[in-house]
């Protein structure tokens, strides 16, 4: 006030720039405190039923939550269960465990970008074969896969276009049965098509084009298969898969 009346010039300092993006929504977090977090958020098994594309057949009960952790156990089962009614058809050797989310994940114009994410503890033995994926609801592809480990300390971060067009980043972990994050971003960056930024531990990875992928509607999945591309004969006692803060964000 005094040096503008002394005729002195003054400067302004300029407001600080605002940003009009739209903050992140959360729309799912907090979900394996226990049984009743984990039933209100997640539906057992695969979206499709109790088998796949391994010799373990899906049980509700191989899984488990409490204190924030989600649990997956495998066990060799003797009952002769026959073939799984997934191709390529293995013969059922364990019981094991599958959740998928009730929140799906779409990449469109309301929703440009989806954050998904989430700590595990991954077995990485001969005939172990954990995941976390996102894939199709309506028929297949696409499928982003944010972990996967097939019988070896290698984390296969893949896209499916089609099924013979697929793009994949291999990471080697040196101890996937301690606790490490793995994410992936996924970004509308034209009408049809996303970008995939796929990061382990915070560090970035690898960035797939998914061609379109827009307005694809994918489910979430955690699940402990067995054996089929992760080798065999796999473990003959229990083999224990385990997340923990699996977060889902959207803008």
């Amino acid at each position: 006030m005094l040096a503008a009346a002394a005729g002195l010039a003054v400067t302004l300092a300029s407001p600080p720039s605002i940003s009009h993006a739209a903050p992140a929504q959360t729309v799912l977090s907090g979900s394996f405190a226990n049984t009743s977090t984990l039933q209100a958020n997640w539906d057992y098994l695969y979206p499709w039923g109790s088998d796949h594309n391994g010799s373990a057949r899906m049980s509700a009960g191989q899984v488990s939550a409490s204190g924030g952790v989600l649990t997956l156990t495998a066990n060799k089962i003797t009952k002769d269960e026959g073939t799984s009614s997934s191709p390529p058809h293995l013969h059922i050797n364990y019981h094991s465990g599958a959740v998928h989310a009730k929140q799906q994940v779409t990449v469109s114009a309301a929703h440009p970008s989806w954050d998904v994410s989430g700590q595990f503890q991954a077995p990485a033995v001969r005939g172990a074969w954990p995941a976390f994926w996102l894939t199709a609801v309506n028929g297949w592809p696409p499928e982003s896969d944010i972990l996967e480990f097939k019988g070896q300390n290698t984390n296969w971060f893949n896209t499916f276009r089609t099924s013979s067009d697929v793009s994949t980043t291999k990471v080697s972990v040196s101890s996937p049965g301690s606790w490490h994050t793995y994410r992936a971003v996924l970004t509308k960056v034209s009408a049809t098509d996303v970008d995939i930024h796929y990061y382990f531990d915070g560090v970035q990875q690898g960035v797939h084009h998914a061609t379109g992928f827009v307005d694809k509607p994918m489910w979430i999945i955690i699940n402990l298969q067995m054996e089929g591309s992760s080798g065999s004969p796999g473990p003959g006692g229990a083999t224990v898969y385990r997340a923990r803060n699996v977060v889902v964000s959207r803008t």
